[in-house]
């Protein structure tokens, strides 16, 4: 994460954050409902993106583009319509994903030398726990787990913004 110069507009980007991190941890359904709206609204423009790519090439590509465009469209729409729904689908999403990162890191962390390496430990360590409780409470924690654990990322980039060291005048 690059850092502003400013130490002035460092404390105002990491309240801001702090601020959203409250408010996601506090509204968790609300936050997880709206992160999975915007999912679906840059579904639906990923989807309308791959329409406008269709022109020229060959049959078999151009089939391909519009079959790719027509499951981005479609998926976006279903998760326009049924957000709360959705958010179960996503919420075993995130949970495969933080489980795989978490081992990614750990693997990290293994083969690193540097001198974060014991916080990238501890870092795989926690987000490989936390994705295989959110696997293992699957469907049941659905509606609150992404708006806290966005909320809780939220934070933690705040904690970041404050603690980076400043970036050197080249």
């Amino acid at each position: 994460m690059s850092a502003p110069a400013s130490p002035a507009l460092r404390w105002v980007a990491a309240l801001l954050l702090f601020a959203s991190a409250g408010l996601a941890i506090a509204l968790p359904f609300v936050s997880a409902t709206l992160l999975t709206i915007a999912i679906g609204g840059v579904a639906v423009a990923a989807g309308i993106a791959q329409l406008l790519r269709l022109s020229g090439g060959d049959t078999t590509s151009t089939l391909f583009r519009l079959l790719s465009a027509l499951l981005y469209i479609g998926g976006g729409i279903w998760t326009l319509a049924y957000p709360v729904g959705s958010e179960v689908s996503l919420t075993l999403f995130v949970g495969i994903l933080l489980a795989f990162e978490g081992v990614m890191e750990l693997a990290s962390a293994a083969a690193g030398q540097g001198q974060a390496r014991g916080l990238v430990l501890l870092d795989g360590i926690v987000t490989a726990i936390l994705g295989v409780m959110l696997i293992a409470q699957w469907p049941s924690d659905s509606l609150w787990a992404i708006g806290t654990l966005f909320g809780i990322g939220l934070a933690f980039s705040a904690v970041n913004l404050i603690t980076a060291p400043r970036a050197s005048a080249s």
